[in-house]
């Protein structure tokens, strides 16, 4: 929270809206990030020593810290990339410092180059020496499309800045808020709170990675959806589509992790695998809501309705917490994944009827109707191939596969779009 302030989320829809100003924001918010990047630090620091780090904690936090405002550092560059709607360059800048951490660990494990034990120091080294490679190579691209002469320390420009973005820093640390805090609570509440926690933490590792992809896919819209807000253009279309492309496979992933939890988590863990699929399909369900959430919280987002978003998150952190506390003591781990289900439905739904209201949105029966077939026939086709005499990981292929030509034949996805819309995704 505080290396970005919400800056990068209200940079990428100011830069979106006005091109022109990429020049003036990237020397005075360059400036400002670094700022910042002083106060995480002292803070980080001060708290470090508070809770009693000493020698090679402190070694490894020095690092982390360094390696957190990179990875920050990043995320803002390419928030001007999207900003500016080169998508195709932002996704290969998102993704290239993994494949670097991939290719450095992948040597050191199994590249013959050293007989020693893998240590933790070498994947925080090979992380740093990622994000560095990665910082210069965006840094690079998003200096040659501005024309960056000099760092500005204006404080009137940085106090305009931050009132801007701070609505943005507030929905990202509520929504962490109703996101991550049922296993602070478990741990918490709980005699045996640490080994709840790390049973709701097999199930919800897997959600967090799924919800990646969702978020990784609105981040592509909120561009999108700025500009053409800013152009006075209809988001009618872009919003259904979107809403179709997204939640049609995720539909097809959420049934079908859900009727084979149990063999997901036997396949990643060996201890407590009947308890933590039981909580697994639970929060498999969360990622419809979630899903629906980053395309209509985007929208909104890239409206300006921050407030109303604002109070929302604060809704969903108080259902959450509530539930909580009344389900944790009863429903263990389990009260938890109740408690996450319903707070992210209740949200999801929240910004969609909002949505509906601030755009207008005609309720096309028709469509519902088919999309509440598609969501049936995906759903008993799952069902019915557990009673498949086949390996689940074929049956789990068959459900995404059966998923997509369900979309197609009920013509949720027009193929033709979505040709046109990979060959000409930025005109798009």
């Amino acid at each position: 929270m505080l290396l970005d302030l919400g800056i990068t989320n209200y940079n990428n829809r100011n830069i979106a809206q006005n091109n022109h100003l990429l020049s003036k924001s990237l020397s005075s918010i360059v400036s400002l990030r670094l700022l910042l990047a002083l106060l995480y630090t002292s803070v980080t620091i001060v708290a470090a020593l508070f809770v009693g780090y000493e020698g090679r904690q402190f070694y490894l936090l020095i690092f982390l810290i360094f390696n957190q405002f990179l990875a920050s550092f990043i995320l803002y560059l390419r928030s001007n990339l999207s900003g500016l709607h080169y998508f195709k360059t932002d996704s290969i800048i998102s993704v290239l410092d993994r494949f670097i951490m991939i290719v450095i660990c992948g040597l050191l494990l199994w590249g013959g180059v050293t007989e020693k034990s893998f240590q933790i120091e070498w994947f925080i080294y090979a992380q740093t020496a990622a994000y560095l490679f990665t910082l210069v190579v965006s840094f690079g691209i998003v200096y040659s499309k501005a024309q960056f002469l000099k760092l500005k320390f204006d404080r009137t420009y940085f106090i305009a800045i931050l009132k801007k973005s701070y609505p943005f820093a507030l929905l990202s640390l509520l929504m962490a808020f109703y996101y991550r805090i049922d296993s602070v609570m478990l741990e918490r509440m709980l005699p045996d709170g640490k080994l709840q926690a790390g049973i709701y933490a097999h199930g919800f590792r897997i959600l967090d990675a799924a919800a990646m992809f969702a978020f990784l896919y609105a981040s592509l819209l909120l561009p999108m959806f700025s500009r053409m807000i800013k152009q006075k253009k209809s988001i009618h279309q872009l919003t259904l589509f979107s809403f179709l492309l997204l939640i049609v496979p995720v539909v097809g992933i959420t049934f079908a992790s859900y009727f084979y939890r149990t063999e997901i988590i036997d396949l990643l863990y060996h201890q407590h695998v009947d308890t933590s699929a039981t909580i697994f399909g639970i929060l498999i369900l969360c990622f419809l809501g979630i899903s629906t959430s980053y395309i209509f919280g985007t929208l909104l987002t890239a409206n300006g309705n921050l407030r109303k978003l604002n109070f929302m998150a604060v809704g969903g952190v108080i259902v959450n917490i509530t539930l909580n506390f009344i389900f944790i003591p009863k429903y263990f781990a389990l009260g938890s994944a109740i408690a996450s289900l319903v707070t992210q439905t209740f949200v999801a739904i929240l910004q969609v009827l909002l949505a509906k209201k601030i755009f207008k949105f005609s309720i096309n029966l028709k469509q519902i109707a088919i999309f509440v077939l598609f969501i049936v026939g995906v759903f008993l086709f799952s069902m019915f191939s557990v009673d498949l005499d086949f390996n689940w990981i074929y049956k789990f292929i068959a459900i995404l596969v059966f998923t997509m030509i369900l979309a197609f034949l009920l013509r949720l996805i027009h193929l033709k779009v979505l040709v046109d819309l990979l060959k000409n995704g930025d005109e798009i």
